[in-house]
């Protein structure tokens, strides 16, 4: 087939705007699949994607369709919508030439349909803007389509209207699709040239490598040569998705698929990398990915330290099927042996932990997450620092600067009261507010990325009935106070429970902190205190009670020297305990910095 009759594509929106269903419904109108294999998220193929009803991974098809007598090859990629996935999608576009921005008919325009638009016009990718979910009751295309028109320069007679759900428009989409998207561009007969867009591990068959070609074909004999590793492997097998992996003897210019080629190690590929002919070498590469700065850290240990070494190597192999997932091993002082991992947003590191304890079959504790800050050293040397418990001196440190995101918020107008109200309380500048119709408004704020990981998502959307969406990018350090919170438990630090907070609230919080460690540390035969300190001032203090045992239960009447005898007894045993015992930490506690007001 050549180029002409093949169109990649990709299917960008917000989060629950209907891409998988949109794909579900593509799948059964070109017959890509049978009624009897044919189940809902069919794209969406761990199990987690199914419970939370979200996609997490993008996933690649290969779907035949025959217009005005042409059979033409449309190779289909699924996208995620949540901001914390914002990588995957970036690398969906960088592998086709159009996007289908679909967007809620009754929603309307929201957070992650304004970034994705903007991410696909940096992509120069052709855009067919989609209203879906028209057969909903509530449904307002019309406003909706006046809101895409002022707000996204997006011309009336370009919407199309479909319902995924019931599959009217869907055949209309197809023939746009063929229309409106351009055909690959390539030298089909130049040395080959492909970009590796996601990869997978297999405990058989090694690393399988998805990717799309740019120029050349890919055959089943070839060795291919990555130019930026300088490794060299013999291919097995390549393929397509429909959505299994279909065996083919090449693939052309344009065409999207995957490739084994007895890649052993984990190590040897890297996502963004030029796949090339070994005995036919290109001489330029293609523009890999810029690679994504995780924003939120927190350091996973194994609940067994003999686990250590699994841990690692599921943490590889997550690695590469996640590439802005990043770890290295750090050691912690009430945790043992651990790693310091970093991720994109907090819905990423609970994906993350729930996929490696789910894959790997490893209990996992997780400490309370923390942003990267910006130190200014007296020495003028500038250090960054993602662990609290690495942070220098403070006669060390000159200035403390924090990451600053510019927020865009788009909530309901009768809402903006309450969501400004809670940006000033989160320390957010007021930037400005622009109409997307009379009904809905983008609040924009730069706002402390510690405070947005903290409880700002969950407050809004209690504070806008479920209805308020936040996108956020980084913007710089800015100069701010902030100190050290250090938290003993038995009158021992637990650097694992420390977090950098802002002066004005450091009191307010460790109160909140201790209270929370007191719920959910069981009590022990001893007496645990726990206190918040900043520096060496403790600023709160809570006492979990001993579990006590009536020793003078069997002393009836008689002396009372024989009472006081079992007591002190007793008391010197607790004090001995307290010495030699050791207070079990549960994973709540952890979790329990995170927690908000209530």
């Amino acid at each position: 087939m050549g180029t002409e009759n093949i169109r990649n594509f990709c299917i960008i929106a917000h989060i629950d705007h209907g891409k998988s269903t949109l794909a579900d419904r593509m799948l059964e109108k070109a017959k890509a699949i049978t009624p009897r294999e044919f189940k809902e998220q069919i794209l969406d193929n761990m199990d987690l994607e199914r419970e939370r009803g979200i996609t997490i991974k993008a996933s690649a098809v290969a779907i035949k369709y025959e217009v005005n007598g042409q059979i033409y090859s449309l190779n289909l990629i699924d996208t995620p919508g949540h901001v914390d996935f914002s990588y995957e999608v970036a690398r969906s576009l960088a592998a086709c030439e159009g996007a289908i921005l679909l967007v809620d008919s009754s929603q309307g325009i929201e957070a992650q349909t304004v970034a994705n638009m903007q991410l696909a016009l940096e992509y120069n990718l052709t855009i067919i803007p989609v209203l879906s979910k028209t057969d909903l009751p509530h449904s307002r295309p019309d406003e909706v389509i006046e809101e895409l028109e002022t707000n996204l320069c997006i011309e009336n007679d370009e919407v199309l209207l479909i319902s995924a759900k019931t599959g009217d428009g869907v055949d209309a989409l197809f023939h746009q699709i063929v229309k409106r998207f351009p055909s690959p561009k390539g030298q089909s007969n130049g040395p080959l040239r492909a970009i590796v867009f996601d990869s997978v591990y297999d405990s058989f068959r090694g690393v399988i490598i998805y990717l799309r070609i740019f120029d050349g074909e890919l055959n089943k004999s070839d060795t291919i040569y990555m130019m930026k590793k300088g490794t060299s492997f013999e291919v097995s097998e390549v393929g397509v998705f429909t959505p299994k992996m279909l065996p083919q003897e090449k693939l052309s210019t344009g065409d999207v698929g995957y490739c084994i080629a007895n890649i052993k190690t984990i190590q040897e590929v890297d996502i963004g990398d030029t796949v090339t002919n070994n005995f036919n070498k290109a001489t330029v590469p293609l523009e890999g990915y810029k690679q994504p700065a995780p924003m939120v850290f927190c350091g996973l240990f194994p609940s067994d330290n003999t686990e250590f070494h699994p841990l690692r190597i599921a943490l590889d192999k997550l690695r590469l099927n996640d590439a802005s997932f990043t770890f290295e091993p750090e050691t912690s002082q009430a945790l043992g042996f651990g790693f310091r991992c970093g991720f994109l947003g907090l819905l990423h590191m609970e994906i993350t932990q729930e996929r490696l304890e789910r894959e790997s079959k490893i209990s996992l504790v997780q400490t309370a997450p923390s942003v990267t800050y910006e130190i200014l050293k007296t020495d003028n040397t500038i250090i960054r620092i993602s662990n609290p418990a690495k942070l220098p001196m403070v006669n060390n440190i000159e200035e403390f600067r924090e990451p600053i995101v510019l927020a865009k918020i788009i909530v309901p107008s009768e809402h903006i009261g309450t969501i400004m109200q809670l940006s000033e309380e989160k320390r957010g500048t007021y930037i400005g507010t622009e109409y997307l119709s009379d009904r809905r408004a983008i609040l924009s704020y730069e706002i402390p990325l510690a405070e947005i990981i903290f409880d700002f998502h969950d407050k809004l959307k209690s504070s806008t009935k479920g209805y308020g969406t936040l996108d956020y990018e980084f913007k710089y350090f800015k100069k701010a106070d902030l100190i050290k919170l250090d938290i003993l438990v038995g009158s021992k630090k637990v650097d694992a429970l420390a977090t950098i907070v802002h002066r004005s609230v450091a009191d307010y919080r460790g109160r909140k902190v201790v209270k929370k460690l007191k719920e959910k540390i069981d009590r022990h035969l001893f007496e645990i205190p726990i206190q918040a300190a900043i520096g060496s001032r403790i600023i709160s203090r809570e006492t979990i009670k001993p579990i006590s045992k009536n020793v003078t239960a069997k002393c009836y009447g008689g002396d009372i020297t024989r009472k006081r005898k079992l007591l002190e007894k007793q008391k010197e045993g607790k004090k001995r305990m307290k010495t030699v015992g050791q207070v079990q930490i549960p994973q709540e506690a952890f979790l329990s910095i995170l927690g908000g007001d209530e």
